[in-house]
């Protein structure tokens, strides 16, 4: 079952900027989340993983806060289920530690498990170490389907 092209695109909306779904979820929780944490992952952390899983280690690193408004994310044009970052996302450069990101992870929390509730895979991997500063760029996109 699938849900409609409007659906996923209010979805989005109010996961990623706080934006209400008319009639039926708004953002009015006692302390709703201000921002959503952005990890990079040597695989895939897959549906049953959490923000831990599989996490990149290299020294330094440190996983992104990134706003949940339209300064954060830009949903996709027209009925596109689709959401991106605004701007790029820089993580901490590594001190020392080497590994490869594969793929990248949104979650609820700025450390421990957290609730992964997005992950997607990275093109072209990332090598991560020493001086090395990874960057998701504004190319990386979540699709709702």
């Amino acid at each position: 079952m699938s849900k409609s092209d409007v659906f996923e695109k209010d979805l989005l909306g109010l996961i990623f900027n706080a934006t209400a779904i008319a009639n039926m979820a708004d953002n009015a929780a006692g302390a709703p989340l201000t921002n959503l944490y952005v990890s990079l992952h040597t695989a895939d952390p897959g549906e049953s993983g959490t923000q831990a899983t599989s996490e990149v280690a290299y020294t330094s690193y440190a996983r992104v806060a990134v706003a949940r408004t339209s300064g954060g994310w830009t949903l996709g044009a027209g009925a596109s289920g689709t959401i991106s970052p605004a701007a790029n996302i820089s993580f901490p450069a590594g001190t020392g530690g080497t590994g490869t990101a594969t793929f990248f992870g949104i979650g609820t929390a700025a450390s421990g498990a957290g609730k992964l509730l997005y992950s997607g895979a990275i093109s072209p991997n990332i090598v991560t170490g020493n001086g090395i500063t990874p960057v998701l760029t504004t190319a990386s996109t979540i699709t709702e389907d």
